[in-house]
Order: structure tokens, then sequence, then C-alpha cells
């Protein structure tokens, strides 16, 4: 119970901090941070929790993370379940956190939440297979990352910094094709708020992180040397 309450507070945490830079910080009059501070902002979330919470649940964070972990042989497929609830639980809590701040700013629309999308709704117009791709190769990335970052072989005490600068470069790259998923409950929980056409491209969000991490799992348990 203690690692799914952990698991909750840092999806939260990152839907908060991720989304909402997006949301209240991004286009602020000259003050704005812009892409490359959402950006910043996701990966300094994943990066601050690493080192809260990693040592309880592992902070995930990412039902695709949990994927690729137990495909990987990292994490119990027993656990994968109760996991992703909580993560999509968390997730569903700093979008409401969120949404009441947000709304309590004379004249507030909801507009896109920060939510992910293809099509008529990607920053820059890309279309649904550039979307699909695009999640797909961001994800199998992170996952890499993760599983290498974390190797009972790699550097001791770095990881949560690889993979918080991890996530910072996938945003760099993909925010203007989807606003960057690469977590289907990041998407979900912006979804829910949104309603309408991103329920109605929420299936991408799920399908293409989860196949780049399954990829990503299969392809590091080939690559690792001996030992987890």
């Amino acid at each position: 119970m203690k690692k799914l309450v952990a698991e909750c507070i840092g999806t939260m945490w990152l839907v908060l901090g991720g989304c909402g830079s997006a949301v209240l910080a991004a286009g602020y009059p000259e003050l704005g941070i812009g892409f490359v501070g959402v950006a910043m902002a996701f990966g300094l979330t994943v990066l601050t929790m690493a080192y809260a919470i990693g040592h309880i649940s592992g902070c995930h964070l990412n039902p695709a993370v949990s994927i690729g972990l137990a495909i990987g042989g990292r994490f119990d497929k027993k656990e994968l379940i109760p996991y992703i609830i909580a993560q999509v639980l968390g997730g569903i809590v700093g979008a409401g956190i969120l949404y009441l701040i947000a709304s309590g700013k004379s004249g507030f629309e909801l507009g896109s939440f920060a939510a992910n999308g293809y099509g008529a709704h990607s920053p820059d117009g890309y279309n649904v297979t550039a979307a699909f791709i695009t999640e797909t190769v961001m994800t199998f990335a992170f996952l890499i990352i993760i599983l290498g970052a974390t190797h009972s072989k790699a550097p001791k005490g770095f990881g949560g910094l690889a993979i918080g600068l991890g996530l910072t470069l996938i945003h760099l790259i993909s925010i203007p094709v989807t606003n960057t998923s690469v977590n289907p409950a990041r998407s979900t929980s912006q979804a829910l708020f949104v309603g309408d056409w991103a329920l109605g491209q929420l299936w991408l969000f799920w399908l293409a992180p989860i196949l780049g991490a399954v990829l990503a799992g299969i392809v590091y348990k080939y690559l690792s040397p001996e030992g987890a």
C-alpha cells in the first residue's frame, strides 16, 4: 500500500508540475516560460520524485514505465494493475488540483488544458501517423534510459538525473507533435477534463507508449549485461 500511495502522489506531482507549467505559466505575457520551460518542468517533476519516492515505489509514475520494466525483468508483473490504477488516480488528482487553481482566474477558459492530440489538436498540426511514431519512439527511448540508468552496473546515485534529463529532451523533441505524452496516466488525466476530442484521441496515447515500452523492455533485456 505504501508503494501505491507513493505512486499516486508522484504521478499527481508530475501532472500538476508538468501540465501546470503549460496551463499556468507557458503563455504568460512577457514572462511566459514557453515550451522549453514546460519541457524542463516535466523533467524536474520526475527528477525530484525519483529521489523522494524512488526508494519506496521505484518512482514509475507512468503505466508504460511499469509495463516496460516488467517486460525487462525489473518489476513483478503481479503488481502491474495496482500500480497502473494508482498512477491514473494520481494523475486525475493532479489534474483536478490544476483545474481548481486555473479556474480561479477571471475569464478562465479550459481550452486544451495541456491535453495530448494529433491532427487539428497537435500543437503544430502533425497527423496521426506522425503522432503514433513519435509517441512509440520517444517512449522506447525513455525506457531504454530508465533501464540503463537504474541497472546495478550503472553509476550509483545518478539514475534520477539521467531519467529527468531524458524526459526533458523527449519533451523538447515532441511537444510540437503531440504535446508529449509518453505516459498514459498523464494523458488520461487531462482528457477527462477536456472530454470530446481528447477522449476520442486517447487510444493513441495508451497504445503507442505501451508499444514503445514493450519493445524497449525486450531490446534492453537482450542488450543488458549480467545482473539487474
